[in-house]
């Protein structure tokens, strides 16, 4: 029933957000539509990551909130600094924080599979 609950509540999190999304009228400026991009990606990163600690009974909440704030923060220095240099280097935090998700995606698959095929 934990891990049920676990799973569902960020599942209804990401759902009520996107909902909103959409249903309030707003748009980004141009300018810093990079920059929410990575942003996104940073958050989306530390989520997986607090899942799977969580998941592999290691979650600490001091690591996952510096985690978030420290890959958040970088993120948007490196797409500043890039801006200013005419230089697209928030391509590389999309690349470093797209290998984590996918990663982090992989082993969360790998525990979920495990301990289905334990229960059975």
């Amino acid at each position: 029933m934990r891990l049920a609950l676990s799973l569902l509540l960020p599942v209804v999190g990401v759902a009520i957000g996107v909902w909103l999304g959409f249903a309030l009228p707003g748009q980004v400026p141009n300018a810093y539509v990079k920059y929410l991009g990575v942003a996104l990606l940073a958050a989306f990163d530390s989520a997986l990551g607090g899942l799977r600690a969580g998941l592999e009974d290691t979650y600490d909440p001091v690591v996952f909130f510096s985690g978030f704030l420290t890959n958040t923060v970088l993120a948007g220095l490196l797409t500043y600094v890039g801006d200013r240099l005419g230089v697209e280097l928030y391509l590389a935090a999309v690349i470093v924080f797209g290998a984590r998700i996918f990663n982090n995606i992989a082993i969360v698959r790998r525990i979920l599979i495990g301990r289905l095929r334990r229960a059975r």
